[in-house]
């Protein structure tokens, strides 16, 4: 019984709660980011590929 009581009184179960809670909202904060900027980065890739692949490598690109 008095195992028991002290493990209720004891703070470090607490504690870690709190640093699972708060890995949890940074995970969670990174892949809503993740969600919200892919998009926009494969589209970006897409250009780049697109403008690579119709570039003729013997003309100068800058000279127009």
């Amino acid at each position: 019984m008095e195992m028991i009581k002290s493990f209720a009184k004891s703070e470090s179960g607490a504690v870690t709660v709190d640093w699972v809670v708060l890995t949890a909202a940074i995970v969670g904060l990174g892949l809503a980011v993740m969600a919200v900027v892919s998009g926009g980065i494969e589209d970006l890739s897409t250009n780049i590929s697109d403008t690579l692949t119709d570039t003729d490598p013997l003309t100068d690109p800058f000279n127009e």
